[in-house]
């Protein structure tokens, strides 16, 4: 009699949504990298990062290139533009062009040093107790950043209010939050979340309100090529939110 060869056992099913959880990315802004799980606990950890939902400690933690980074990448990336240039119909090997892909790879980390920085490190000397409880205003700071859809710039003016609550920060270091986060590939709808959140976690204010107006260079120079156009995006935490009297006032003053 034919003896047929045996059937392979079927395999136990794995926990498809474990392996997933495990193996999916936490997108914050700033890093996608693999949620872990926590030790004895069956859910993934929470994302860390501003705007993430994150405890009051996640602005501490942000860096995401160092300049030893930027000393390694730098042939790889001139490289890269170097293809780029080819890819556009021109020769890099032509007088103007020897040098461009150098220039390109510096000036885009440059452009994106925003990674290289961390929050903590410019305001951890720079918050100071005080006993004042009325808005405080910095209106009127330049941004400039790049489209992380076209790589093209962004560039406009921030507008940033807080309540504070028996805390201050140093008043230019305010500029400094926006120039962290604007140095970096960014949508500007996600810029203003991650200046808001950052000031609500270092300072505990009763609120924060930020006002973006920004023109899209892939706006301007291709697609619907509209010159004059602005995107205007704002982000109330607190009683920016909660009191329509507190975000009128914050709202009046910076167009006053």
């Amino acid at each position: 009699m034919e003896q047929r060869p045996e059937q392979p056992q079927p395999q136990p099913a794995k926990a498809d949504a474990a392996a997933a959880a495990d193996t999916s990315s936490a997108l914050n802004g700033l890093l996608d990298g693999p949620v872990k799980r926590p030790s004895g606990s069956g859910r993934p950890a929470a994302p860390r990062g501003p705007g993430a939902g994150s405890g009051p400690e996640s602005w501490k933690e942000e860096r995401t290139r160092s300049v030893e980074d930027n000393e390694m990448s730098l042939p790889s990336l001139a490289a890269a533009y170097t293809t780029i240039l080819r890819g556009l119909g021109e020769d890099p090997q032509r007088q103007g062009l020897l040098k461009t892909p150098w220039r390109a790879a510096t000036a885009m980390q440059f452009f994106t040093k925003g990674y290289q920085e961390k929050i903590v490190d410019v305001l951890n000397d720079a918050i100071f107790d005080e006993d004042h409880d009325e808005m405080v205003i910095v209106k009127d700071i330049d941004m400039f950043s790049m489209c992380e859809h076209h790589l093209v710039p962004i560039f406009g003016r921030v507008h940033i209010g807080y309540l504070p609550n028996k805390r201050v920060l140093g008043l230019s270091k305010l500029a400094r939050i926006v120039e962290i986060y604007s140095r970096r590939l960014q949508v500007q709808e996600r810029l203003t979340k991650q200046i808001a959140v950052a000031i609500t976690e270092a300072l505990q204010p009763t609120g924060v309100g930020v006002v973006i107006e920004a023109t899209h260079m892939c706006m301007v120079m291709r697609g619907v090529q509209k010159m004059n156009s602005k995107t205007v995006t704002s982000t109330m935490l607190g009683v920016f939110r909660e009191d329509p009297k507190t975000r009128d006032e914050f709202l009046t003053l910076i167009r006053s």
